[in-house]
């Protein structure tokens, strides 16, 4: 698909987003914010109505209060005066109280005085705050008398809440020992609801339709938001629940007005919608196109010879002209590198040969001394004394004996040194055939010819590796060879390929053995032949107990210049000329490792 399209696409797409977007924002956002905004109005109502209740229990304790701290009262207390009663305690005296009840309770909990007694208000008492003539013994308030606590609260009654407030009996300046509790009582009316919705501008409807909870709750409806207030009694209980419904006036407001908004916003994003595909069009995708068409036709000259020659001032021409230079560079680089890349091929061919041969050649340098100093300590000039003093004719018999003696063990000794040189030379043809045939093999892989697979067993593979691994390595280890090497039977591989490889990994062993700190160690071979379908691959494990290998340097082993051993004496390239020749056999190579001073593991695996 062209870019012009998918632009067009992508712009609907974005535009259908936004518009998706902002139906979510409205929805999720901005209505809840609008309803939370409600929410917190009806909880500042609920709050507003528990302060009015509140408020009027406040009312009625300093109602309560004044009555107690009246010196009358103080001597009631006392004397059960019964004037005090037929003077104080009437019916208009409680309605300029706006009371229901008036109790006065001395400091054993004794009801001394009950308005019910004497005004008839139908409020009953009993089980309610009293039992006979005292107070109920779970009424908290009864650990008040006798101190100058007040307290205020709710009760249930046969008639409804009633609000209750007591005070501590004084004597008229708040002095002297207290001698009771004057509690007055007013019942939860109408009125008293009205009066309350008036205070706080909210509409009040006492809950009868359930049992009370002391647990707010907020009820939504499609017009109202409803706010359940829940109260509990001077015992507890939950004893009331009033509800305040609040209009939700700020929702139908702010509709409307994201509804106004929204379409807006949507008008608004048409319009621009259609001025920037024209504009895109105009100024972006037309020159766009020119320019994709011209490098389309740049990339379809295999010469680099084809330039766009793009001759706007903007941008877009801009990038053209750069273009135009790249190619050119690009050109220019790639002759260069056609040229650079033969040399480099043939640098990196040889390196990996010098090296291979490297490793070859020390043990025949090995050889070639010990054979030098063999010959060196020969007794081939003390032969040659003795044979001519023997020649002479005036010899003393004796001097005679002892020459033949001297020339038996000479003659001995020399054949000894003679059968070593010939073991020596034979090892030396051999090594230098696996030579010749690793040069053979490496200018059959520069005329680009595939390696030559042969059949071989790997005990013996392993055998003509050891041939060319220097002395000091072959002493450093212990070979082991697993039963499952014997048991592979014959494979058909690249066999020099692969003897250089194991040549490689067994001095590494011994290297990876010294590193460690060990005067000789063990290197065990264990093979298997892996079937995966009707493909069939030899998985060779080099298994050493040397130095061992970090878990972040497993990989990194077989990266060309990498080294654990010093750059006089190794130039990181034997692991990775390994892997490379590996790769190139269809094959690949690991390492594991249970972490340093642990030993470590190769894994070669090629296809058979």
């Amino acid at each position: 698909m062209n870019i012009r399209p998918k632009v067009m696409i992508l712009l609907t797409v974005v535009f259908m987003a936004l518009s998706a977007v902002a139906f979510l924002i409205q929805e999720w956002v901005l209505m809840p914010s609008f309803a939370r905004l409600e929410e917190a109005n009806a909880q500042t109502a609920i709050h507003r109505v528990r302060h009015a209740v509140d408020h009027t229990l406040e009312e009625l304790q300093i109602n309560a209060m004044d009555w107690a701290n009246w010196i009358d009262v103080y001597r009631f207390a006392a004397d059960g005066n019964p004037e005090f009663i037929r003077t104080n305690i009437t019916r208009s005296s409680l309605n300029q109280l706006q009371l229901n009840l008036m109790l006065i309770v001395d400091q054993d909990g004794r009801i001394v005085m009950s308005s019910g007694d004497h005004v008839r208000t139908g409020v009953e008492l009993e089980g309610v705050l009293a039992t006979g003539s005292m107070l109920r013994s779970d009424f908290r308030w009864r650990q008040f008398l006798g101190t100058r606590r007040t307290a205020r609260g709710l009760v249930r009654t046969n008639l409804g809440v009633l609000m209750i407030a007591g005070g501590p009996i004084l004597d008229g300046t708040g002095g002297g020992p207290p001698r009771g509790m004057v509690i007055m009582g007013r019942l939860l009316t109408p009125a008293l609801v009205r009066r309350m919705e008036a205070q706080t501008e909210t509409s009040i409807t006492l809950v009868n339709d359930g049992p009370p909870s002391v647990i707010d709750r907020i009820v939504d409806t499609a017009t109202t938001m409803q706010v359940f207030g829940g109260f509990s009694d001077v015992f507890g209980q939950p004893v009331l629940t009033l509800r305040v419904d609040v209009p939700r006036n700020v929702t139908a407001f702010g509709h409307r007005a994201i509804l106004v908004a929204t379409g807006s916003l949507i008008a608004a994003a048409l319009v621009t919608f259609v001025l920037l595909l024209v504009l895109l069009n105009r100024y972006v995708l037309r020159p766009l196109t020119q320019l994709t068409q011209h490098a389309v036709a740049v990339g379809e000259d295999p010469e680099l010879t084809r330039r766009l020659d793009f001759r706007e001032a903007d941008e877009f021409g801009r990038l053209a002209r750069e273009f135009d230079g790249m190619v050119e560079r690009l050109a220019t680089t790639r002759r260069d590198l056609v040229d650079q890349s033969f040399q480099a091929g043939f640098a990196e061919m040889a390196k990996g040969v010098l090296h291979n041969l490297g490793n070859a050649l020390t043990p025949m340098g090995v050889r070639l001394s010990a054979m030098e100093r063999r010959m060196r300590e020969a007794p081939a000039a003390d032969l040659e004394l003795a044979v001519a003093e023997l020649a002479a004719a005036d010899a003393d018999p004796a001097r005679r004996t002892a020459l033949l003696e001297f020339l038996a063990l000479g003659c001995r000794e020399m054949a000894g040194a003679v059968r070593e040189t010939a073991t020596d030379i034979e090892l030396l043809q051999r090594q230098a055939s696996l030579m010749r045939a690793s040069l053979s093999d490496q200018m059959r892989g520069s005329n680009h010819k595939a390696p030559v697979l042969e059949t071989v067993r790997l005990p013996e593979l392993v055998s003509q590796s050891l041939d060319i691994v220097p002395d000091s390595s072959k002493r450093r280890l212990q070979l082991q060879i697993d039963p499952s090497v014997q048991q592979v039977g014959a494979v058909r591989v690249a066999r020099t390929v692969l003897r250089m490889v194991l040549q490689n990994l067994i001095i590494n062993a011994a290297d990876a053995v010294r590193d460690a700190g060990k005067e000789s160690g063990v290197l065990r071979f264990v093979a298997e032949i892996e079937r995966d379908g009707d493909r069939s691959s030899l998985h060779l494990q080099c298994q050493d107990d040397g130095m061992g290998i970090a878990p972040d340097k497993l990989e990194k082993v077989f990266e060309k210049g990498y080294s654990t051993k010093s750059r006089d004496t190794n130039q990181g390239i034997g692991l990775h000329w390994c892997a490379n020749a590996i790769l190139a056999l269809g094959g690949r190579i690991w390492a594991s490792s249970e972490g340093p001073g642990r030993g470590a593991s190769l894994h070669l695996q090629l296809p058979v």
